[in-house]
């Protein structure tokens, strides 16, 4: 199978593609590489650099069978930097990519929106059928996007994936989400800062949902929209569990950030989908990259920190 993946070069994309690859497919991975490209060469991919938003970059023509678009601002406060980029980047362009694929005659299309478009809720369990309530810009692009490509469900497979925060090892690595931020913190300042601390975050591994877009696209059947986190637990928690391992204090300061939700995946496990991994294999594999000297704390995997130092945002 022929695959284009947006933002290739991205946290998930440089676990995803190499998986691909191992099975068979070629792969292009298009990306404007703010962040630098780790991907290892193969003869059975080609990597591209461009802008997403310029639609006329995109290496997408009649050929590609599938496209799996992972590209957009990611996370809160990146999108609240420039909400003009953000719309651009993560709604517009998903729309003349949509458009264009259908014009082209492709068939599917696997998109990776957001657990946080729930925005704040109280219900234990969220599910896919909640009411959207997107708090941020970020999670509102992802919204918009998700009903575009919900509208050409009659011209190809449209599979949306709400991840929730996912976290572990790749090359392209972010340390500004939850588990790989404290972990982080423990092994480079010896010391853990939480902030309120009682929010709660569902979590997903890297392995897991590189693993399940490939598990839709070996499933065309399961359309539509569905969750994916496993693991539903307070930020206090995760950094307990990361001092099991890296014995450190944790302070606990205040927070103004409201954000506390949980994410239910009963529908996509009903499709045969098993994660195989956690937080914990999070934690360990990190602590294992960073003191072998794999993995080290720089700038360029704090995507905001570094597009505020590169103006990456105007």
């Amino acid at each position: 199978m022929k695959i284009l993946v947006t933002g290739g070069c991205g946290y998930k994309g440089h676990v995803l593609i190499p998986k691909l690859l191992s099975q068979g497919h070629e792969v292009c991975a298009f990306d404007i590489q703010w962040f630098g490209n780790f991907l290892e060469p193969h003869k059975n991919l080609k990597v591209v650099k461009g802008d997403v938003r310029n639609i006329e970059e995109v290496p997408l023509d009649a050929n590609v069978d599938c496209v799996i678009h992972l590209a957009s601002i990611a996370n809160d406060p990146c999108g609240d930097l420039n909400p003009k980029l953000t719309w651009e980047v993560s709604a517009l362009a998903t729309m003349q990519l949509a458009d264009k694929a259908k014009r082209l005659g492709v068939k599917r299309f696997i998109y990776a929106s957001s657990g946080s478009v729930y925005g704040v809720k109280e219900e234990e369990n969220v599910t896919e059928d909640l009411e959207l309530d997107p708090i941020s810009e970020y999670n509102k692009t992802k919204m918009v996007a998700e009903r575009v490509l919900l509208s050409y469900q009659d011209d190809m497979i449209v599979q949306i994936i709400r991840p929730a925060t996912v976290c572990g090892y790749s090359p392209r690595m972010r340390l500004d989400v939850s588990v790989n931020l404290l972990t982080m913190h423990a092994l480079s300042k010896e010391k853990i800062t939480v902030f309120g601390g009682s929010q709660i975050r569902p979590n997903i591994h890297i392995d897991d949902i590189t693993d399940l877009y490939i598990h839709f696209i070996n499933h065309p059947e399961f359309t539509g929209i569905y969750n994916a986190g496993f693991e539903n637990i307070s930020i206090l928690s995760i950094a307990r569990m990361v001092t099991k391992h890296l014995p450190v204090d944790i302070e606990i300061t205040e927070s103004s950030d409201p954000r506390s939700y949980r994410i239910n995946s009963d529908k996509v496990l009903a499709t045969g989908f098993k994660p195989k991994k956690g937080v914990e294999n999070a934690i360990l594999e990190i602590i294992e990259n960073y003191n072998s000297g794999i993995l080290k704390d720089e700038e360029k995997f704090h995507n905001l920190k570094w597009m505020q130092a590169k103006e990456l945002f105007n």
